[in-house]
């Protein structure tokens, strides 16, 4: 049964995650107290539209993969303009009911047959309701342009549709996608001839838009989460109209806020009004920098830099910029996320095998933060490349994938199920060891060392919570490699004899954490081991 809107919140606020008390069974590893706070409900997601919504032969094959895996919510791009009517025209058709997901002029089938096959498998579908819209959905459609400057009743009535057709299967709604993106929304800024300066825009044609579709939704779906941001982490400066804006100045804007988080009370913030927001999305790409990497850009932030995201959020929040219905600081999910590689991408691409390490290291970044909810992998399968010009144009597309576009599997395929990361803790001379066995519902691990004759050794078991993670704080005294080993049990029409098998996670490398400096004092030097 759908939970209302009210419970579903206040008992966000009561979850915690609860991990299984373990005992050690080695002198050299020592349990220590396990994180006093992580994500008490971090789901794991998918997002692929090309095999979803547009490959419907293999799309069902690569869906049951997807539940295989343990996936517990997939992105959808519910896109505007995908099943309006005439999208080019400038006025939509006589007798066109645009709030009435009924009307015969809408062309629901690719998306009724992508969320039917998501629920069919078990998966929770997120609806991103984005755009561009058709031409008539913009505030002026006689320039021609589907993304500039879209109605927001227009897009309200849209919206409205949606829910009403999709509100018995889909819980979670996103308000369009990558706003401070010129490919998204159009345009950014306004560039007053002659003025050295320009005008963020996008911002107030944003806000108008949640403000208008976030009630719509509500009152066909009343107990759905209505969501929006779903920003890119980086930007340009503010030198030409159609510059991607960078998201940490985009959210105060949007907040009509300055950079020391004043109000702004002139401009398009004129009788400004704050948007209401369930929840916030966000698209923490590290490109090129890892997990533990900040982007020393103080108005980006990639998945290294949650901490200046959030303590953005929370100082527009606290000005007045936007609101959530309990008052409450907003949630966070992150609904895209991913590396390319190289191969194929010698511009924004990383190894394969650091695409592997780092979408471990980054679930476990997410999972220790209790304000994340969702981490979405972007993509499946890397988009074919698509040559545009020379330099980076001459890598168009998206490659980041768990498969080449070749269909061959990436390294990081082989951990996505079962991620494995290892955190120094110098502060209490111990590693913790984490993990997450995938699908959930509780599993027996035994983490392991090899030993000196290339055997594996039992260091310490735990058991999983429900959504399968587990963590362990152990002390490390010399370096080691580790893995963890569970038993999978296949379903029970499986072959007899093949119902349980042993699963044995990547094999990571462990060095003792750093000594804490004292008083300014250096370390001892370790022994050697």
């Amino acid at each position: 049964m759908r939970r209302a809107l009210t419970a579903r919140l206040a008992a966000a606020g009561r979850r915690r995650r609860r991990l299984a008390p373990v005992a050690a069974i080695l002198a050299a590893a020592a349990l220590a107290p396990s994180p006093a706070a992580a994500a008490p409900d971090l789901q794991t997601g998918i997002a692929d539209d090309a095999i979803l919504l547009f490959s419907p032969e293999r799309a069902p094959s690569v869906v049951a993969k997807w539940q295989a895996m343990g996936i517990e919510v997939v992105r959808i791009h519910a896109r505007w303009i995908a099943v309006a009517p005439d999208k080019a025209a400038t006025r939509p058709p006589r007798g066109f009911h645009a709030g009435d997901h009924l009307d015969p002029h809408y062309d629901w089938a690719y998306l009724d047959r992508a969320v039917d096959l998501v629920k069919r498998h078990g998966m929770e579908p997120i609806l991103a309701v984005t755009g561009s819209g058709p031409v008539w959905g913009s505030r002026v459609p006689s320039r021609g342009n589907a993304r500039y400057k879209p109605d927001p009743r227009k897009f309200a009535q849209f919206a409205s549709a949606v829910a009403h057709r999709y509100g018995d299967r889909v819980d979670r709604y996103l308000l369009w996608n990558e706003p401070n993106q010129p490919g998204w929304l159009q345009p950014q800024y306004d560039c007053p001839a002659g003025s050295k300066r320009c005008i963020p825009v996008a911002p107030h044609v944003y806000r108008d838009l949640v403000r208008a579709a976030y009630p719509a939704i509500h009152a066909a779906d009343p107990g759905a989460q209505v969501i929006g941001g779903t920003l890119a982490p980086r930007g340009g400066d503010p030198t030409r109209r159609n510059r991607p804006m960078r998201p940490l100045a985009f959210l105060r804007a949007f907040g009509c806020v300055d950079e020391r988080y004043k109000r702004v009370r002139t401009g398009a913030c004129r009788g400004f009004r704050p948007a209401m927001l369930d929840g916030f999305a966000y698209h923490p790409h590290g490109v090129l920098r890892g997990p533990g990497e900040p982007n020393p850009h103080r108005d980006e932030a990639a998945i290294a830099d949650l901490p200046r995201l959030e303590q953005t959020l929370d100082a527009v929040q606290d000005a007045g910029g936007f609101r959530t219905p309990f008052g409450q600081r907003v949630p966070l999910h992150l609904t895209e996320f991913g590396y390319q590689t190289l191969p194929p991408d010698p511009y924004s691409g990383v190894t394969p095998a650091q695409q592997r390490d780092w979408l471990q290291q980054a679930a476990y970044v997410a999972w220790k933060d209790p304000r994340i909810h969702t981490l979405i992998q972007y993509e499946w399968q890397d988009e074919p490349i698509k040559s545009v010009g020379i330099g980076r144009k001459a890598y168009a597309g998206w490659q980041s994938g768990l498969l080449y576009a070749d269909g061959r599997a990436k390294p990081a395929l082989s951990v996505f199920r079962n991620p494995f990361w290892t955190d120094p803790q110098p502060d209490d001379a111990t590693v913790r060891f984490w993990g997450q066995v995938r699908p959930g519902l509780g599993h027996d691990v035994s983490i392991q060392r090899r030993g000196p004759s290339g055997g594996w050794v039992p260091v310490q078991r735990v058991s999983t919570d429900a959504s399968g993670y587990f963590s362990a704080d152990l002390a490390v005294t010399s370096p080691g490699s580790y893995r963890y080993v569970y038993q999978d049990v296949a379903p029970a029409s499986a072959a007899r004899g093949s119902r349980a098998r042993t699963i044995a996670s990547a094999v990571r490398r462990v060095a003792p954490p750093p000594a804490p400096v004292l008083d300014g004092a250096a370390p001892a030097p370790r022994d050697p081991a």
